[in-house]
């Protein structure tokens, strides 16, 4: 079941994990999720997951190959998390723990 503010039976105000990672769990998933399935999975709306999206691409976490109309998410499994606090670490860490 995935998270969704806007649920009459939600009671978060918070959650621990950032929409980014929210969003790399679900291409970590499904690689081929279209971005209007990333937004409701998250519980976001699809302007923020293509700036999340492009964020991760400009910054070499996610790769993305175009099939067709569909577009591929490769997940930089390798690249270290920035915050001093997770010196270290990497996305694939994160994922794992998450996932």
């Amino acid at each position: 079941m995935s998270y969704n503010p806007n649920s009459p039976q939600s009671t978060a105000t918070w959650t621990f994990l950032t929409n980014y990672t929210h969003v790399l769990v679900v291409l970590s998933r499904d690689p081929t999720s279209r971005i209007r399935d990333i937004a409701e999975e998250v519980g976001i709306t699809q302007r923020a997951v293509q700036r999340i999206l492009a964020e991760l691409i400009d910054d070499e976490v996610l790769r993305v190959t175009k099939h067709g109309r569909r577009n591929e998410y490769k997940i930089n499994r390798r690249k270290r998390l920035k915050h001093s606090l997770e010196a270290g670490k990497s996305v694939g860490d994160l994922l794992d723990l998450v996932s």
